[in-house]
């Protein structure tokens, strides 16, 4: 293992900087937070882009709205259709210096226009509970002023930067996907903004993830008069999603859960359309083939009944992320950097999935729960610890520094990374 690394003048003097800026993060996160961003609500999530780029601004990189290419969906009465997509935040700073690193995080939240969640709550001195303050607006501060620390150090042309804050992380990165491939693989490792645990560790391996919506289609019929000529679709699609329960269990490490079946109208017709969702967790590719396989032998299974047809749609989006030699190197640097600060990293793995699978499905290994101290996400009980803007941005800042100079080599683990998801 890596020893403790040592801070050096001019790093301490970015790192007093960044306390400097501790209020100053916590004003921006309540002002962010007040924004409904909702993965589903264009137009706050125009107006958080644009706070965006006031923000990033101080940085002075060339700021760009990139836009995303729509995606196909299984809407509710089984139509499919086209989903767009507002832009993505990029801002590049940087682009011809030698040490290359993508920073990603996401803009949108899982709070609906019309959620009653919408405000924040100061808890006590040190937590506040709002809407996106850690998952993850609290997170692109943490990144921002990791950055700005980093344009304040006498290392900085080393480093280029491109920064991708996307709109559609909470519904898949369906749309940023192809972008942060493109990124991910000019760059030399990543560094994503999830949050933190609240204890501070950090997620570790994570699990590949796939979404798929199953369109049945079969004949409507009055239920009394003439039911034997009707074919029920949500028959049909509650067979499959019985099937598919039952595939748990089979392989270690892989989980299917059926999340929906819509469909059906009055009880006394035969309903003519299902739409059954669900979502997969795998461990490793081999357990991707061995699921698409059972897919296909369920979805032949709904076919062969009479008069019904079966569509799938979807796929695995967020590929597995292993803790392999070249991501435990990055973990390893993470610890060290923390340890110059008087932190205790710790890490774990999960079955949750963010863009950090995308990243190292394009070969660019990285840390992905660098954002603040949180807990209870996706709940109107989301909090942030508020002590964790300045602690987080200077971890940031002090591993952006050792990048430059070279303490960290960024390249070693990007030649890793190379071998690994080369085999």
């Amino acid at each position: 293992m890596l020893e403790r690394v040592e801070l050096n003048a001019d790093e301490r003097a970015v790192l007093d900087w960044i306390d400097s800026r501790a209020d100053h993060m916590i004003a921006t996160v309540k002002d962010w937070s007040a924004i409904n961003s909702g993965s589903h609500n264009a137009a706050g999530l125009e107006r958080m882009r644009a706070k965006l780029e006031e923000a990033f601004a101080e940085l002075g990189g060339e700021i760009s709205a990139v836009e995303l290419p729509p995606s196909t969906v299984v809407e509710r009465d089984g139509r499919v259709t086209e989903k767009a997509y507002t832009p993505s935040f990029h801002c590049r700073i940087r682009p011809q210096a030698p040490i290359r690193i993508v920073m990603t995080g996401h803009h949108d939240t899982v709070f609906p226009e019309n959620s009653h969640f919408q405000t924040t709550e100061l808890w006590d001195e040190d937590t506040l509970n709002g809407p996106g303050v850690a998952d993850m607006k609290g997170g692109i501060i943490v990144m921002l002023h990791g950055l700005l620390g980093l344009q304040r150090s006498p290392w900085k042309d080393e480093i280029g930067v491109d920064v991708l804050i996307s709109p559609d992380e909470e519904i898949g990165s369906r749309g940023s996907a192809p972008i942060l491939a493109e990124l991910a693989a000019g760059a030399d490792v990543g560094m994503t903004y999830e949050p933190a645990l609240a204890d501070g560790s950090l997620a570790g391996a994570r699990k590949g993830s796939g979404n798929w919506a199953l369109k049945v289609s079969g004949k409507a019929a009055h239920a009394g008069r003439e039911h034997h000529l009707g074919r029920n679709a949500i028959a049909a699609a509650c067979a499959f999603g019985l099937g598919l329960d039952q595939l748990n269990g089979k392989r270690p490490d892989v989980t299917f859960n059926l999340a929906r079946i819509d469909g059906g109208g009055p009880e006394n017709v035969v309903p003519d359309t299902a739409v059954a969702r669900f979502n997969v967790r795998v461990a490793s590719e081999n357990d991707k083939i061995w699921v698409e396989a059972e897919l296909e032998r369920l979805l032949d299974e709904v076919r062969i009944r009479d008069g019904i047809e079966a569509e799938l749609h979807g796929g695995f989006t967020r590929p597995p992320k292993p803790m392999t030699p070249a991501n435990a190197k990055m973990f390893e640097w993470t610890r060290a950097a923390g340890g110059a600060i008087g932190l205790n990293i710790r890490w774990q793995d999960t079955g949750g999935v963010c863009e950090g699978n995308n990243l190292w499905a394009a070969g660019c290994p990285n840390v992905d729960t660098l954002g603040v101290r949180g807990a209870d996400i996706h709940s109107d009980r989301e909090i942030v610890k508020l002590s964790s803007f300045a602690e987080r941005a200077k971890l940031s800042a002090v591993m952006l520094m050792k990048f430059a100079q070279g303490e960290f080599d960024a390249r070693q683990a990007r030649a890793l990374a190379r071998g690994e998801t080369a085999s």
